[in-house]
C-alpha cells in the first residue's frame, strides 16, 4: 500500500514536469518571437505576486533569504541558465546535458540528506541520460564552451535546489501556496534585470500573446510549481529529480503532434528508457517479515519491540 502511495504522488508530481514541456509550444506559438528571458520572468513574477496577494503570508527572519536561495536556484538561475544553453547549444544537446541532474541529486542527497545510494538509483541515472540522448539529439555537433557551462550550471541550480526545499521544509504555519509564492517572487526577481537588459520589452502585445502569457502565469506556474514543491516534500529527493525528464517527453510529442515534427523508434526507445528509468529511481516497498512460530505476538511491530519507559517510586519517567 505505501508503495502504490508513493507511485501515485510521483504520478501528480509528474504533471509538473509535463506542464513545463508544453511551455516549447507555448512559447514558439503564442508569445512574441525571440523573448525567452521575458517568457520566464513573466511566468515567475506576476504569478508569485498573485499567491502572496491571495495568501498574504511573507517570509520573515531566517526564511527571507531561504526563500530567496530556493527561488534562484529552483527558478530564477535555472530558467535563466536554462535559455542561454538552448541558445548556444543546438537541437536537444542542452536537455541531453541537463539530464545529468538525476545524477547531482544523487550526490548531494547522500551528503546531506543521508540518503543511501544503491545500485539500482545508479543504474537509473545512466538508463535516464541514455534515455534523452536517444530522445532528443540529432547527431554530431560542435559544443559550444558557454552553453555546455549553461547547461550543467542549470542542471546544477535544480538538483541543489530540490536537495535545499528536502532539507529545509516549509516553516510551520505556512501552507504550500505561499511557499510557492515565495520562490516565485525570488525568481522573478532574480530575472527581471536580465530581460530589460538583454531582451527589452515587445513593441506589440496580441491577443494570443495574452493567452500565451496567462498560461504559463496559470499553468506553467502557479499550478505547476505547488504540485512540484508538494511531491518534493512527499517522495525522496532522487524520485523527484527523475520525474523532470519527462518535461522532454512531453515537448516531443506535443512537436509531433502540433507541429509535424518527426517521431523516430529511437526517441521511442528513449521515451521507454526515462520511463523505466524514473520507476526505478521510485521509493520500494519494504515487506515485512512475517512472524515465526517461536515469536511474540506482536514481534512483527517495530513499535511493540520498542522498550517502554520505566517509571520510578516518584511517577517519573526515566
Amino acid at each position: 500500500m505505501k508503495s502504490g502511495r508513493h507511485l501515485l504522488t510521483a504520478g501528480v508530481t509528474a504533471l509538473a514536469p509535463a506542464i513545463w514541456g508544453s511551455t516549447y509550444l507555448a512559447t514558439t506559438e503564442w508569445l512574441p518571437p525571440d523573448r525567452p528571458l521575458l517568457a520566464a520572468t513573466v511566468r515567475a513574477l506576476p504569478s508569485g505576486l498573485i499567491l502572496l496577494a491571495f495568501t498574504r503570508t511573507l517570509p520573515t527572519w531566517i526564511w527571507l533569504w531561504r526563500a530567496l536561495v530556493l527561488g534562484t536556484l529552483n527558478i530564477g538561475a535555472f530558467l535563466f541558465l536554462m535559455f542561454v544553453a538552448a541558445y548556444r547549444l543546438p537541437g536537444g544537446v542542452a536537455a541531453m546535458i541537463m539530464s545529468v541532474q538525476p545524477m547531482f541529486v544523487l550526490i548531494l542527497a547522500a551528503l546531506f540528506l543521508g540518503d543511501r545510494i544503491r545500485f539500482t538509483h545508479v543504474v537509473a541515472c545512466v538508463l535516464g541520460a541514455g534515455g534523452v540522448a536517444l530522445l532528443v539529439f540529432k547527431g554530431t555537433v560542435a559544443l559550444d564552451s558557454v552553453g555546455v557551462a549553461a547547461a550543467l550550471g542549470g542542471a546544477a541550480c535544480m538538483a541543489t535546489g530540490i536537495t535545499l526545499t528536502k532539507r529545509w521544509g516549509r516553516p510551520d504555519g505556512v501552507g504550500l501556496l505561499p511557499f510557492t509564492g515565495w520562490q516565485l517572487v525570488a525568481g522573478g526577481l532574480v530575472l527581471l534585470p536580465f530581460t530589460v537588459s538583454i531582451e527589452g520589452l515587445p513593441a506589440t502585445i496580441t491577443g494570443t500573446n495574452i493567452f500565451g502569457f496567462a498560461y504559463l502565469i496559470s499553468l506553467g506556474a502557479v499550478i505547476s510549481y505547488a504540485i512540484w514543491f508538494r511531491g518534493i516534500e512527499r517522495l525522496p529527493a532522487l524520485a523527484v529529480s527523475f520525474l523532470v525528464l519527462g518535461s522532454p517527453i512531453v515537448a516531443t510529442l506535443l512537436g509531433y503532434l502540433f507541429l509535424r515534427e518527426a517521431l523516430s523508434v529511437p526517441q521511442l526507445v528513449g521515451i521507454l528508457v526515462i520511463i523505466v528509468a524514473a520507476l526505478l529511481a521510485q521509493p520500494q516497498q519494504v515487506k515485512t517479515p512475517e512472524p515465526g512460530p517461536h515469536d511474540p505476538p506482536g514481534s512483527d511491530d517495530p513499535v511493540a519491540l520498542e522498550p517502554k519507559p520505566s517509571v520510578d517510586m516518584e511517577g517519573k519517567r526515566s
